[in-house]
């Protein structure tokens, strides 16, 4: 699986579409039925995008203004897509020109509430997140009950109540039709890669006959065993519960049997549903038996992490200053520079710059990664650490006054994230020219990642 990065970044171009109109009444469906099944976070994801697409009507903009306006990392946006993509709610398309990349998200309907309750799998997805007592409740909310004992149908039908005036009828324009997006017939569903050739092995023809497995029939059969987790020989036993005695194997017959058999022969407990594990961005490079180092839980702190919420921590959780805002959002959106090289360019300056981010300073450094094609933290953390002399040659060369430290000549000390020796300086070298707020906000970045003052655990 690839790496975040090569998925999706904040300066990355979007647009939404809405080809078919959400009522009020789905949005009662989403957030009765699928909230459970893709969580709340996801669900924010969506009714932003909604949103978005009935205000600004499909105009573009960039994954950095999504990501401030929901309050969460790229990571977690990334998941929240994901999960929408896969419960049937959004669709994503790609698009790369000129080394820049935009998304189109085309928003999908729910399933109306009757469907959704007839799918196999997600009537037991949602049974297993919210309980027997609530699943009940949402059935009796959702779905239309019999009519009451004694009533008829009389109404009319199109052809009783209306005649055509004309004998002839006009031939529709074909320049004003439009694109008919519909509600989707079902969950879409692959088959699971269930093994029918080994199922139709074990059963006699004369038992079960193969006109029996209907398209319907066999669709079915692969959701049950995906959602219960049975094997092609246990859906043998399924499949002969639920044949009837016509030799017809029904939707709701099969369904019965499966359950039957799942409770009989696994489980009383209703079977569970979990999103697959999402893609561990910074980590794709180590084996999966790899212990963290201290360097790899920061470089995948600052892949996740967004470079305003950084500085808002950085700074004690008070809101950062709007000058550094603006630097870390034109480093993002008008170099095109990944997240996690932006946080490392960030916090080396500020450790290695009294606190401090100088605009021509950290736009050098930016224009020397960019020279590199640095795409990751760890890849920013390799050469900060390998360049360090350099960047302070360029911190001289910038007209930073010197300071009153003693040993000024000496060369300047580095985090052990970046792997060099520093040398404490004593008491009496303390700096006299930065402020109080300053320090402080130096000496939180250094406690973060467990730093002493002179660079030493």
């Amino acid at each position: 699986m690839n790496p975040l990065y090569k998925e999706l970044q904040p300066s990355d171009a979007y647009c939404v579409r809405l080809p078919y109109p959400f009522s009020d009444f789905d949005r009662q469906i989403l957030t009765g039925l699928y909230q459970p099944l893709v969580g709340h976070e996801a669900m924010a994801v969506l009714f932003t995008l909604w949103d978005e697409a009935e205000r600004d009507g499909g105009a573009e903009s960039n994954h950095y203004h999504l990501l401030n306006v929901l309050g969460m990392p790229v990571g977690r946006l990334f998941e929240s897509r994901l999960a929408l993509e896969g419960i049937g709610l959004l669709k994503t398309y790609r698009k790369s020109e000129d080394g820049s990349r935009s998304f189109l998200y085309e928003l999908q309907p729910p399933l109306d509430p009757e469907t959704f309750f007839h799918d196999a799998i997600l009537s037991m997805f949602l049974f297993g997140k919210v309980g027997a007592p609530a699943y009940k409740r949402l059935m009796q909310r959702f779905l239309v009950s019999a009519l009451p004992d004694g009533y008829e149908d009389v109404s009319r039908s199109f052809l009783e109540v209306y005649k055509p005036v004309t004998a002839r009828t006009p031939e529709p324009d074909d320049e004003n039709t439009y694109e008919k997006k519909a509600r989707p017939a079902k969950l879409a569903f692959d088959g699971h890669d269930f093994d029918f050739s080994l199922l139709m092995e074990g059963l006699s023809a004369h038992l079960v006959s193969r006109k029996a497995f209907t398209p319907a029939a066999k669709d079915m059969i692969a959701r049950l065993a995906f959602l219960y987790a049975l094997s092609p020989l246990e859906m043998q036993q399924v499949v002969l519960l639920a044949i009837d005695q016509d030799g017809q194997l029904t939707e709701e017959r099969l369904k019965r049997a499966a359950a039957d058999y799942y409770k009989l022969s696994v489980s009383k407990s209703a079977p569970r549903l979990e999103k697959v594990t999402a893609l561990q961005p910074a980590a794709e490079s180590r084996p999966a038996s790899a212990a963290k180092t201290k360097e790899d839980e920061l470089a995948d702190y600052l892949e996740a992490i967004p470079p305003v919420e950084m500085l808002r921590q950085i700074n004690g959780g008070r809101e950062p200053v709007q000058i550094d805002v603006r630097l870390a959002q034109k480093l993002v959106l008008e170099h095109g520079l990944p997240t996690g090289v932006v946080n490392v360019l960030l916090q080396y300056v500020l450790l290695r710059n009294d606190g401090k981010l100088t605009n021509n300073y950290v736009e050098r450094i930016a224009s020397h990664w960019m020279a590199k094609k640095v795409g990751t933290a760890r890849e920013a953390l390799e050469l900060a650490r390998t360049e360090h002399d350099k960047y302070m040659n360029w911190k001289q060369e910038g007209g930073k006054p010197s300071t009153s430290r003693k040993g000024a000549g000496k060369t300047e000390s580095v985090p052990d994230w970046f792997y060099k020796k520093d040398e404490k300086p004593g008491a009496s070298e303390a700096k006299q020219d930065e402020s109080p707020e300053i320090e402080a906000r130096r000496l939180r970045l250094m406690k973060k990642f467990g730093m002493a003052e002179g660079g030493a655990e």
